[in-house]
């Protein structure tokens, strides 16, 4: 990228014309169809959509009322508005005008009779209906109001204004400029704070243009394009400082700057990328309820994700190129009493936290469980136009028609029937509609009548109660139990949809899916982190700890969108129901932000532990280490989300203030305080892993922890020995240490013995022969270090079993002949046969390959009497290890 960072700008630009243009010419507009496949309402619908096409499509309502004294039905006002419907029946795309005082309809005419209500339905889809029909319309609306004389209103809402497309306001700038505002706090530097906002906004706009191009091959819903923006502004901005925070760091440790790009990329790129895979792994799993518009809603939100990692790797590293020496600190004093100002302050907060372990846990477990309690009260729904704003037409006239003629007129039930065997087609629908109407919890029916071919009945029906009420729902399902008993009495069962209804199996199926969809990703945690950090604790503590936040957030939602509490601030005109997909689409996004603050933090923590095994003295260290940057992260991704809260649109606004919440909780309370505490309280068993499972588990690095010790290492030993260890300990599955503390120093061609009088001998050897992954301390084996670079080491060492090998010298004879260079020999005081020890002394006198190379021996014994005629006379190191941690110091040293 550094070679090629003109290049690489100028791709991503014209990338960005090239789908921006395309998005212009091909973009088809959103939609907002609620498909819910396999439900009933779903398929009612699809059938009405065909037999009575006149009943589905977008719709709007026109109520009015009349001024003091005067009726729905006198003479000049039933002139006025039937003028009115006679013109708009004229419009192209307009199916059906029904008047108040149609004979097929009912219950359009409020009890006092000063207001009605005009249906209309429309052949277009809500999102595609022309903003001329709905001006021309607002203007009807307006001429009417002013011919019904003074004290009359007029208002017209309906689907075709409850759908309009999400707006920008000034709020979600804020976020920006708080983000900015953060970053220059961190990083101390105005072109450094510049870059992560310049790749987040490449990223949207990347990820917006794609988002409207995909409209042309399928629908996609009007809050994918603000989701999209909001995650990508937030992860774009926080994927990108991770790599620039390490690029600075080591321009200050005196690195070059194309080095230093390439270690950031190495590094933190890693952590970017698995943080991404893992967030963009959570939102394809919102396939899991089989919804169409939220399966691409989540392919989408994933796209967004992968192109902000895909950014932050090219971009930034491009930015950092042309930036070059500008970013290197030049006030390293001053620099230096920031950061150690900001490592005093989380040193004392990860003290405080871990002083009494157990008195934390108890506390943040209590805090966030009490947090959760409102979620018993959370409702889910398809918001319908009673969450618009106040004063919005859609709105206004929903208000209207609730208070003239109830909430349930709002939210119309569409029960259907099969008619096309029925000898009395009308007797039918007349029967089912009278016994319905006769139900508890039903308002009125409207209208009951046949479709124009006589083959479906279509009964409109009234609730008591809004299409979010639980009352609604217990009627839907009330009315489809009756089916069994309209099948015995007409013959023909019934079908409940409409949108209301199809509302209710939606948020029913999306609330059923909530259990497996945890389940999915509990269990994507517990995989995950048990090959990142090869720990059983370290991933439970992490799951729970998610499952913790996810709980507080969910509370928090129910606490302010279904309680009503703090209404104001935040700007909520609608207290009720939340949209449906909003806990499956916040346990999706929780989880990727979530598992990328565990990974940032605990991997600091395990990278401090492997290097000296004191478990305390780790968690201050890979705390204070990376606080600062986990906290400006978590501030950023708040200070955007909570931007879009104010002004945001209604679907997004429990979305975006969720996520807030749901990061505040996890990074601040269950990260920063809960994960300290719990590892504080475990100890070293933090990092047990059986023995079962760690050979079937795969090891990911994703913090370049290999090549950090790599680099950290490259210039050690600086001499030629084929095996160097310092502070080298083993351990066994249970994280109980086998051998502690072995140095060793040995070049081509040199023998070490090592006696034991236990199994350590045998642990040392397969740990230099990088057999096991349970190794600490400094360790280069053949060039490679261990244990990164465990599988080189064992291509280039040979490991002879002497008590169980038949012939353990032909064995030698044959990897030496192979080209191996390290031998490695268990239990040599255990071959008996007198030949087979002849050539083995043979061999360890003096080995080359077949190209000359000194051949080197590492061989463990028990008693020494039974090796003294095996081992040469010079370059041999006698390693001796006890129950104590064992010290080499050079020729026979006691350990």
């Amino acid at each position: 990228m550094v070679r090629t960072r003109a290049w690489v700008l100028v791709a991503w630009l014209a990338l960005l014309a090239v789908l921006g243009g395309g998005a212009l010419v091909f973009q088809q507009g959103m939609q907002t169809s609620l498909e819910i496949p396999g439900a009933e309402s779903q398929e009612a619908l699809d059938h009405l959509n065909n037999v009575f096409p006149q009943m589905t499509g977008s719709r709007a309502q026109m109520v009015f009322t009349v001024p003091e004294g005067e009726h729905v039905d006198d003479p000049q006002v039933r002139e006025a508005f039937e003028g009115l419907i006679d013109r708009v029946s004229e419009w192209d795309g307009v199916g059906t005008v029904m008047s108040p005082l149609d004979e097929l309809v009912a219950n359009q005419v409020s009890e006092d009779r000063r207001t009605g209500i005009i249906n209309m339905q429309f052949d277009f889809p809500p999102l595609d209906v022309p903003d001329q029909v709905k001006n021309d319309l607002l203007a009807e609306a307006q001429a009417l109001e002013a011919e019904l004389g003074p004290g009359a209103s007029v208002h017209v809402g309906g689907d075709i204004y409850a759908n309009a497309m999400p707006e920008l306001g000034a709020t979600e700038a804020v976020g920006v400029v708080v983000a900015l505002m953060v970053l220059l706090l961190l990083l101390r530097s105005l072109i450094a704070a510049v870059m992560p906002l310049v790749t987040a906004f490449v990223g949207v706009g990347v990820s917006m243009t794609i988002v409207l191009l995909t409209t042309a091959f399928t629908e996609v819903s009007s809050a994918a394009p603000m989701l999209g923006m909001m995650l990508g502004l937030a992860v774009g901005i926080d994927y990108s400082l991770f790599i620039v925070s390490r690029h600075r760091e080591q321009l200050a440790a005196g690195v070059g700057v194309t080095e230093s790009i390439a270690r950031s990329v190495a590094t933190a790129g890693s952590a970017v990328i698995f943080a991404g895979m893992t967030v963009i792994i959570a939102l394809l799993a919102l396939a899991v309820p089989g919804i169409t518009f939220l399966t691409t809603m989540g392919v989408l939100a994933g796209v967004s994700i992968a192109i902000g990692v895909a950014v932050a790797l090219t971009i930034i590293p491009a930015l950092l190129s042309f930036a070059g020496e500008r970013l290197r600190p030049t006030k390293v004093r001053r620099r230096r009493r920031q950061r150690r100002a900001r490592r005093s302050f989380a040193l004392a907060w990860v003290r405080g936290v871990t002083k009494a372990p157990l008195v934390t846990i108890v506390v943040v477990i209590a805090g966030l469980g009490l947090c959760t309690l409102p979620m018993a009260d959370l409702k889910l729904s398809v918001p319908d136009a009673g969450s618009q704003p106040v004063g919005t037409p859609a709105r206004d006239t929903y208000d209207h028609i609730a208070a003239e003629f109830g909430p349930g007129f709002n939210s119309p039930l569409m029960v259907t029937t099969d008619i096309i065997g029925s000898t009395d087609p009308l007797g039918q629908v007349n029967g089912i509609a009278d016994e319905i109407r006769a139900m508890p919890g039903v308002a009125a029916v409207p209208m009951a009548t046949p479709n124009p071919t006589i083959d479906t009945g279509i009964i409109q029906v009234v609730p008591t109660t809004g299409g979010e009420a639980d009352e609604t729902a217990d009627l839907v399902h009330r009315l489809r139990a009756m089916s069994p008993h309209f099948e015995e009495e007409y013959g023909a069962g019934i079908a409940v949809t409409g949108v209301t209804a199809i509302g209710i199996d939606l948020s029913e199926k999306l609330f059923d899916a909530l259990l497996p969809f945890a389940v999915i990703v509990v269990g994507l945690t517990l995989v995950l982190l048990a090959m990142v950090f090869r720990s059983v604790w370290v991933p439970v503590k992490a799951a729970l700890g998610y499952l913790l936040s996810v709980g507080a957030t969910f509370g928090a939602v129910a606490f302010v969108f279904n309680q009503g509490h703090l209404t104001g601030p935040l700007n909520v005109s609608h207290v009720g129901g939340v949209i449906s997909f909003m806990p499956i689409l916040l346990m999706a996004i929780l989880f990727g932000l979530a598992m990328d603050y565990e990974v940032f933090l605990v991997s600091r923590m395990r990278e401090e532990y492997s290097h000296h095994g004191d478990a305390k003295r780790a968690i201050e260290s890979g705390f204070t280490n990376v606080a600062p940057v986990v906290v400006a992260a978590a501030v950023i991704m708040i200070s955007v989300f909570a931007a879009f809260v104010p002004h945001g649109d209604s679907n997004i606004k429990p979305i975006a203030f969720g996520l807030a919440v749901g990061v505040f909780v996890d990074a601040f309370v269950v990260r920063m305080t809960l994960v300290p505490a719990v590892m504080a309280l475990l100890g070293d068993k933090a990092w047990w892993l059986p023995r079962w499972l760690a050979r079937r588990l795969p090891s990911l690095d994703v913090e370049g922890e290999a090549l950090q010790h790599e680099l950290r290492l490259a210039d050690w030993p600086g001499n030629d020995e084929v095996v160097s260890a310092r502070g080298l300990s083993v351990h066994d599955d249970r994280g109980e240490q086998v051998v502690g503390g072995v140095d060793i120093h040995l070049h081509p061609g040199g023998v070490l013995a090592v006696e034991s009088e236990s199994d350590a001998g045998s642990a040392l050897l397969h740990a230099l022969g990088g057999r096991v992954r349970t190794v600490r301390g400094d360790v280069r084996v053949a060039g490679m270090l261990l244990p990164q670079r465990a599988r080189a080491v064992r291509s280039r060492t040979a490991l002879v079993q002497c008590r169980t090998s038949e012939a353990p010298a032909v064995e030698v004879r044959r990897a030496i002949a192979d080209g191996v260079r390290l031998v490695l020999l268990d239990e040599v005081d255990s071959i008996a046969d007198s030949q087979q020890r002849h050539e083995l002394a043979y061999l360890l006198t003096s080995s080359s390959t077949p190209d000359g190379a000194p051949v080197s021996f590492v061989l463990t014994y028990t008693n020494p009497g039974l090796v003294a005629d095996l081992l040469p006379d010079h370059r041999v190191d006698v390693l001796r290890l006890s129950a104590r941690p064992a010290l080499f110091a050079g020729r026979l040293q006691e350990v």
